[in-house]
């Protein structure tokens, strides 16, 4: 049977991953992919390094993940349909569980949001069916919101359509691709067609939905056939007209779904779990990291103005510098617990070095005026101090928001350059300042100061 999932969510991928758990610990029983996806979900949902603001900000998300989690503890797969309106998305439900549970009407946008049924006739009644709003209603931007947000945490879609797809179709289909669901394009109202015409009309979905959708995975179908005139000849050899039912055609669907669900049923419902949390977990991750970088934007201001006003105020070049690299060490620790990963101020001095000397390869001319206005400083008496004094400290602020700045750029990394070293990232640093906006600035705060 066909892996209908991701390569990278393979049986192959599943065995690798639990050998080499195996290997790391003997002792402990390889586990299932369906534990590997609670234990994840889990500990995302019991991990306590979140701060209550992010949690909160994030409550929706940590509430689908508890029903998610619960889902699999029950076992539970959920496949949604999914499609613009009146192409028959609830019909083609009602024909599959059959009985109506779901609206049906002649007017566009019937299905106002989503909605939920079980499907008895599949294994013990594990199967949940959902419908959704329509993805071009009038007014419809909430809806397709939800619609998308359905697709995003169900474990098989039923992308439904009518005819050919249209533009808005496929840019919809090709937006769900990419949430890595198994997908079946259903051609709904088969009915209307005639043998060729199916024909024709596969042959081309299959070439526009080609690295999209898996040939096998079109299929037709006819959820609520119209109905259909008969001529007949009657016992007087008299011709007379009738009209009747034609009957629901949906078998070719269930088919799919089965070999589907047999195949990987509960591997769906994992693997959707998984991906939900991987989602959230990068989502939390995201929302830390700003909120991290922003107070370490408000940090670094602090060390930036100290510096400035402790070098402008110091009439003696050598203490400034010495004064100057005690700030900046201060604020790399100081940095490094806001980010969660302390270090010493042996450590915080070398990672100071470092940037310092990527900083004097590339701004030589900037350190060159930093000594010229201390021994300007120097040698004037005092004269010359207030002049000097302010330009001299704007360097200094500017020297340490770099230094903070790259040293954020480590700590967001793990404490590492990555691969673009030590040299890039000073460098991507300088590019995205604007030096003499930022030493006007400084000049500004400073002499505000010291009029003070």
């Amino acid at each position: 049977m066909q892996n209908y999932l991701p390569d990278w969510f393979s049986k192959e991928k599943l065995n690798q991953r639990k050998n080499s758990s195996a290997e790391q610990q003997s002792d402990t029983p390889q586990l299932t992919h369906l534990e590997l996806a609670r234990d994840s979900l889990k500990q995302l949902l019991e991990d306590n390094r979140v701060p209550d603001s992010i949690r909160n900000s994030l409550k929706d998300d940590y509430n689908q993940l508890q029903i998610m989690l619960d889902k699999l503890e029950q076992g539970h797969i959920h496949i949604a349909v999914f499609g613009r309106v009146s192409v028959g998305k609830s019909s083609l439900l009602n024909a599959l569980l059959d009985k109506k549970c779901f609206g049906v009407s002649l007017f566009h946008g019937e299905t106002k949001k989503t909605g939920m049924s079980q499907w008895d006739e599949y294994a013990d009644g594990n199967i949940y069916l959902i419908d959704t709003p329509g993805i071009n209603e009038i007014d419809g931007e909430e809806r397709e919101r939800m619609a998308h947000e359905v697709a995003n945490r169900v474990d098989l879609l039923l992308f439904v359509v009518d005819s050919d797809l249209t533009d808005v179709e496929l840019q919809a289909l090709k937006t769900v691709s990419k949430m890595q669901r198994p997908i079946l394009l259903v051609v709904n109202k088969a009915d209307q067609y005639s043998d060729q015409e199916i024909l024709e009309l596969r042959t081309i979905l299959r070439e526009r939905t080609k690295g999209i959708i898996a040939p096998e995975n079109i299929v037709f179908a006819a959820a609520q056939p119209t109905k259909q005139t008969v001529i007949y000849v009657d016992e007087n050899g008299n011709e007379q007209e009738s009209v009747r039912q034609r009957p629901v055609d949906v078998i070719n669907v269930k088919s799919r779904l089965w070999d589907i669900l047999e195949a990987e049923g509960q591997t769906l419902s994992a693997l959707n779990a998984s991906l939900f949390a991987g989602n959230l977990s990068a989502e939390v991750g995201q929302r830390i990291l700003a909120t991290r970088q922003e107070i370490g934007k408000k940090t670094i201001h602090y060390y930036c103005l100290g510096k400035g006003l402790a070098v402008a105020l110091n009439p003696i070049p050598v203490v400034d510098l010495l004064a100057a690299a005690a700030i900046d060490v201060t604020m790399i620790l100081h940095l490094s617990k806001i980010y969660g990963l302390p270090m010493s101020r042996f450590e915080a001095g070398e990672l100071i070095k470092t940037i310092i000397s990527q900083l004097i390869l590339l701004m030589g001319t900037t350190w060159a005026t930093h000594l010229v206005s201390s021994v300007l400083k120097l040698g004037s008496g005092g004269v010359s101090t207030a002049l000097t004094a302010t330009t001299q400290g704007a360097i200094s602020w500017y020297s340490t928001l770099v230094v903070g700045k790259v040293a954020e750029a480590w700590l967001s990394n793990g404490k590492s350059w990555g691969d673009a070293g030590p040299k890039l990232v000073v460098q991507e640093i300088l590019d995205n300042l604007d030096r003499n906006s930022v030493l006007a600035e400084a000049k500004q705060e400073i002499m505000g100061y010291l009029r003070k």
